[in-house]
């Protein structure tokens, strides 16, 4: 299943890089403010569907611009698709996107691959075997201290974000650690914290299609994803962090106060840190001790979010 996962993604990527050569002519559309969609995405997917349900007819299909329209309703076998994540910086010719492809078994990942067809750089994982990059095994980083660290982000875009909160954030993890960082592909952002070339990364308002994939890379590498607050049933929750777990463990209690799942003295202390429109940095003296201690577990999986996955 790895395999024709891989054939997929190489014929998607075959497609993107076709068409970046002359990306001005690429026919855009928008689904919403800032929100695009191209014919290249359309034709990505459509090639991804069919090498899939070639190979398994029996298979469903749950696809960013299709939804599940396609591959059967009911199996137990879902292939979890994002045809070109990162449109925006394609039509802009900015080379960072790539394909994401994910199998789930009973609502659970068990096979990824992450294509960056700009630099031929295959990621693939499968549940219990390993994290790879062009064949070879790779592991997230070993850094321990969140000062060392390189941290990526998504930045909001859409209508009705709240950007106050997110520059809250964005200054409370910023001041801790080396630089942060918005490639704007999270799917890749993810398979780079499992090679360890970033240590972590956080971004709200994620679709499933987005981190499947990369969440199996990142755990199959030896690091953690979850929820803000540590819950690892996140799928579904618009809200994902990744890292090694040293500065997972270190970035929980950060961020766990933005999550949609935080304490309501949590979301009040949020709320008046947005309403006085000041970076939220009084936390600074409290959180510093958290650098050298042992990271917090993942919580048990008790916060599935409103809609069970599948």
């Amino acid at each position: 299943m790895l395999n024709v996962a891989i054939k997929a993604a190489r014929a998607a990527g075959a497609i993107i890089n076709r068409a970046a050569l002359d990306v001005e002519s690429v026919r855009i559309s928008q689904k919403q403010i800032n929100d695009f969609v191209t014919e290249v995405d359309h034709a990505s997917e459509k090639i991804i569907i069919e090498t899939l349900l070639t190979a398994y007819p029996g298979h469903g299909i749950l696809a960013e611009e299709s939804g599940k329209e396609y591959g059967a309703k009911d199996s137990e076998f879902v292939w979890i698709i994002d045809p070109l994540d990162g449109t925006t910086n394609f039509i802009h010719g900015f080379p960072v996107y790539c394909v994401s492809i994910a199998l789930a078994v009973k609502g659970k990942v068990e096979q990824a691959v992450v294509y960056d067809p700009t630099r031929n750089d295959l990621f693939t994982a499968t549940k219990g075997r390993g994290a790879y990059l062009n064949e070879r095994r790779i592991r997230v980083s070993k850094r321990t201290q969140l000062k060392d660290c390189l941290i990526s982000t998504g930045f909001p875009f859409r209508p009705g974000d709240n950007f106050k909160s997110y520059l809250n954030m964005m200054a409370d993890v910023m001041q801790r650690t080396a630089g942060l960082r918005r490639p704007g592909a999270a799917a890749l952002d993810l398979a780079y914290v499992a090679a360890g070339f970033t240590d972590g990364f956080f971004e709200t308002g994620l679709s499933i299609w987005d981190v499947a994939a990369g969440s199996l890379l990142v755990t199959e590498a030896g690091g953690l994803v979850g929820n803000f607050t540590g819950e690892a049933e996140f799928l579904e929750q618009r809200e994902c962090l990744a890292g090694n777990p040293r500065i997972y463990g270190q970035l929980v209690p950060i961020l766990g106060k933005y999550s949609k799942f935080a304490s309501a003295g949590d979301k009040a202390a949020v709320r008046q840190a947005a309403a006085a429109d000041a970076p939220a940095t009084d936390t600074q003296d409290t959180n510093e001790g958290a650098e050298a201690a042992e990271p917090a577990a993942p919580k048990a999986d008790t916060a599935k979010g409103e809609d069970a996955p599948f």
